[in-house]
């Protein structure tokens, strides 16, 4: 049991009046229901990112692509009490393999070792478990499972626009992050529907507009301020297909040398 952040309680959620012989909810009851609605959907770093660091690969690979990006990522985990406090997220932006994963699962890992509530899931995933909570054997029905999702301090989608639309999946989406929205929660995010500049001349992001709707987008984009931009080449293919090492040059031996008498072989006399 917990102690009581407001120093009233024995870290029961109550008060008893020895006097009246009654038991009041303290003041940080609330907290610790919202602390128990978002145990049930706390994530966890998955195993590829639990080592994560500024000082280990791939950050400082990272780092020299997109200096900027990384000098605000530090800013924010330097600052994530104040910033989760305030319901300010960040999200991420570029092409596959730039790096914004690894961005957001350091940040999702600062925010645990901060004793911050985090949940983690891919938007497919995620709209997944939402249909699941339709079958009768759920655990969860489809409120109870958005309510805990709004409880979390922070909100960790990964690859927003990866999955079929359709007006249900606006819905629930714009559910999301309106109710965080509303409670200022913070949203972190990854997405490659982001460009710098609108393919319609209006908007930067007509695509992801059309993926998951212009009012979740509107939401978004007041929740975390412009996205993170990352740049440079598909880093998963780069270690995938990484070559051997240029063998050093040797010179190449002369079959009919000058002087045959010494030896076959012998390197090719500069002209």
């Amino acid at each position: 049991m917990s102690a009581c952040p407001d120093g009233r309680c024995d870290g029961s959620g109550f008060v008893f009046d020895e006097e009246a012989r009654k038991a009041y909810a303290c003041s940080c009851r609330p907290q610790r229901l919202a602390r128990k609605r978002a145990a049930a959907v706390a994530g966890r770093i998955p195993k590829r990112y639990r080592e994560v660091s500024f000082d280990r690969e791939p950050l400082p690979s990272i780092e020299r692509s997109n200096p900027e990006v990384v000098r605000e990522v530090r800013a924010y985990v330097r600052n994530i009490d104040e910033n989760l406090a305030a319901g300010r997220g960040i999200w991420f932006t570029g092409d596959v393999g730039t790096g914004k994963t690894t961005l957001a699962m350091l940040i999702s890992k600062a925010a645990m070792e901060a004793n911050h509530t985090v949940a983690i899931y891919s938007l497919p995933r995620l709209l997944s478990i939402l249909r699941e909570t339709y079958d009768d054997d759920a655990q969860f029905s489809l409120t109870q499972f958005i309510d805990m999702l709004c409880s979390v301090e922070l909100l960790h989608i990964d690859d927003v626009g990866a999955e079929q639309t359709s007006d249900w999946v606006l819905e629930q989406l714009y559910t999301i992050f309106n109710t965080r929205y509303e409670d200022g929660k913070a949203v972190l995010l990854t997405t490659n529907l982001v460009g710098p500049d609108g393919a319609d001349g209006t908007h930067p992001a007509p695509e992801l507009k059309r993926q998951i709707g212009e009012r979740t987008v509107s939401r978004i984009w007041e929740m975390c301020g412009d996205p993170q931009f990352l740049f440079g080449s598909d880093r998963r293919l780069e270690q995938q297909f990484e070559l051997p090492a240029t063998a050093a040059r040797t010179p190449t031996p002369d079959p009919f040398p000058d002087d045959f008498a010494t030896g076959y072989g012998r390197p090719r006399n500069a002209p």
